[in-house]
């Protein structure tokens, strides 16, 4: 994955995270922070682990 694609990935959860401002406790800032970057995770690490199985075919 490219720095750019990277990137893209990332702003594309921009909004969501911009909108967490408006919870009115840290809980559910937390919470919904902390689900963004779990699926920021999945999509880095399965994009990733795709590359890589295409190089070694």
């Amino acid at each position: 994955m490219t720095r750019e694609e990277f990137k893209d990935l990332a702003m594309s959860r921009y909004e969501k995270l911009e909108a967490f401002k408006a919870k009115d406790n840290f809980y559910d800032y937390e919470k919904s922070l902390a689900d963004i970057m779990q699926d920021l995770t999945r999509e880095y690490l399965e994009k990733s682990l795709n590359e890589t199985s295409k190089m070694k075919d």
